[in-house]
């Protein structure tokens, strides 16, 4: 498996993480499970991950110039990573740390990112 997809799948992981820590925290959750409304965001979530138009490229979705997700689900997403990034260092530091080192590498490939996207429209 190649680093790109490892990324995504990473990615994928962390924000089922997340999510799962919000909804324990918030809706009575039981460890693990997630309430529907907190189901049906995690399927959200993971859906504009597999429909990214950078694929395997992909930065983190904090540091994307194109926000994709629907501004009701946006806003529900910034809430749940509010609550748990303070608390993945905790529960998940592997994947809290991976997080940190992607979110500080994109500022240097987003340019790059970008260049390529716009080369692509132009064809």
């Amino acid at each position: 498996m190649n680093t790109q997809k490892g990324q995504i799948l990473r990615e994928k992981a962390t924000i089922l993480k997340m999510i799962q820590l919000y909804c324990e925290a918030h809706h009575s959750g039981i460890h693990g499970k997630l309430c529907s409304d907190c189901e049906q965001l995690y399927f959200y979530a993971n859906a504009r991950i597999n429909n990214c138009i950078y694929g395997e490229e992909k930065p983190t979705c904090q540091n994307c110039i194109i926000h994709c997700y629907s501004a009701n689900n946006r806003e529900k997403i910034k809430i749940v990573m509010r609550y748990s990034g303070p608390r993945m260092i905790y529960k998940f530091p592997i994947l809290a740390i991976n997080h940190i080192i992607n979110k500080a590498a994109d500022k240097k490939k987003i340019p790059k990112i970008e260049a390529a996207r716009i080369k692509k429209m132009k064809k």
